[in-house]
C-alpha cells in the first residue's frame, strides 16, 4: 500500500509539473506582455541620441545645400555682370 502511494505521487509529481509550468506561463504573460508595451511606448536615451543626431546632420546638409545654390547665384550673377 505505501509502495502505491508512492508510485502515484510521483506520477501526480511528474503530471503536475507541467501544469506548473503552463499556469507560470500564463501569469507571466500579461506582465511581459506589458513590459513591451512599455518598451515600444518609451524612447530610449540610445535612441533619442541618434535620433537627435540624425536631426542634426540632416539640418547640416540643408544648409550646405542652400550655401551652395547660394554661391552659384552668387558666381552666376557676377559673370553675367562681368560680360
Amino acid at each position: 500500500m505505501t509502495n502505491m502511494r508512492i508510485v502515484a505521487l510521483l506520477v501526480a509529481a511528474l503530471v503536475l509539473s507541467g501544469c506548473i509550468r503552463t499556469i507560470a506561463t500564463v501569469v507571466t504573460a500579461p506582465v511581459k506582455v506589458a513590459a513591451q508595451a512599455a518598451d515600444w511606448a518609451t524612447t530610449s536615451q540610445d535612441e533619442a541620441d541618434r535620433n537627435r543626431g540624425r536631426e542634426i546632420r540632416r539640418g547640416e546638409q540643408r544648409e550646405a545645400k542652400e550655401r551652395r545654390r547660394l554661391e552659384k547665384e552668387a558666381v552666376d550673377k557676377a559673370k553675367r555682370g562681368g560680360e
